[in-house]
């Protein structure tokens, strides 16, 4: 990897775009020079301030990305970011583009589940979105029952076909069905993942080519990493509209059977109080004829 220095952070800042890859490669360079890791997040915060309203939160994707990675090399970034997280959250909540609470929370939510921070600092930072009453940690438990039910309490309307059709179809170029990239991954080089083979490095020369296939290698299963959680959020995503959907047609489906009940209630009542009341009761539909009734009505 290139080396270290301001200059060169600065240029990559500039260059990173909202794409996974892009974040996910600046992030592994962030991480290869950790020793640096307070200079790096100064100049992060720095250039978070400075950048354009529709890229401020591609720079809390990024520290998302390096804190959470980065923990099994060392804490180093997890607490030179703590001091000035919850001055980035409140920036890019202030400053950022419409509609990026729900992005902020979600970031929160994982950082909550996964314990990333102290409750105190936790709690700021839901203050920061939410106010007072929600600044108190949820639990893991609370923050999953939400999202499995929420469909239940909320008010959206339902899904319209079409779009339940887009998602699905959406799914079938997800990580999970890419057999090209499965292919590619299961064909790395031993020398990759088989730290006996590093014995077979003699001179400079076949250093750097295995430090290529490495690097090569991470930015692949990276890649395959970040698109397996966007798949796996996209499968949650879609499981909460199917439950919105499904609830909507069981919930017309019921008013639909209702109106028949009182439309066969009020011929039945104008048949008995006429002169033809007998022939109407003798004739009244039996069971099999209304059902088929009823599902013509709900066809229609």
């Amino acid at each position: 990897m290139s080396a270290f220095s301001e200059a060169a952070l600065e240029k990559k800042l500039s260059e990173l775009s909202n794409s996974q890859q892009s974040v996910q490669t600046l992030s592994l360079w962030l991480i290869h020079h950790r020793k640096h890791s307070k200079i790096i997040v100064n100049v992060w915060f720095n250039e978070l301030k400075k950048a354009q309203v529709s890229r401020k939160l591609t720079f809390l994707y990024l520290a998302n990305d390096v804190i959470q990675n980065s923990k099994k090399k060392g804490p180093e970034f997890t607490e030179d970011f703590a001091p000035l997280i919850v001055n980035a959250f409140k920036h890019v909540y202030r400053d950022g583009e419409d509609g990026c609470k729900k992005q902020l929370g979600r970031v929160l939510s994982i950082w909550q589940e996964r314990a990333v921070y102290e409750n105190n600092l936790l709690d700021q930072l839901s203050q920061v979105l939410y106010g007072e009453k929600k600044a108190k940690k949820r639990s893991y438990e609370e923050i999953q029952t939400d999202e499995d039910y929420a469909s239940q309490s909320s008010p959206a309307e339902p899904p319209q076909t079409a779009e339940l059709i887009r998602a699905l179809q959406e799914l079938e170029n997800a990580a999970s069905s890419d057999s090209a990239l499965r292919q590619r991954i299961s064909s790395l080089p031993a020398e990759v993942h088989d730290t006996s083979l590093l014995q077979k490095i003699t001179d400079k020369e076949s250093g750097e080519r295995l430090s290529r296939l490495v690097e090569e290698a991470c930015m692949l299963l990276a890649d395959y990493s970040g698109r397996l959680a966007a798949e796996i959020d996209d499968r949650r995503q879609l499981t909460r509209t199917l439950t919105v959907f499904l609830q909507s047609q069981k919930d017309g489906l019921a008013q639909n059977e209702q109106k028949l009940e009182v439309r066969i209630q009020t011929k039945t009542g104008k048949g008995d109080s006429g002169p033809e009341g007998a022939a109407v009761t003798s004739q009244q539909p039996s069971r099999g004829t209304l059902q088929l009734f009823k599902l013509k009505l709900v066809l229609l």
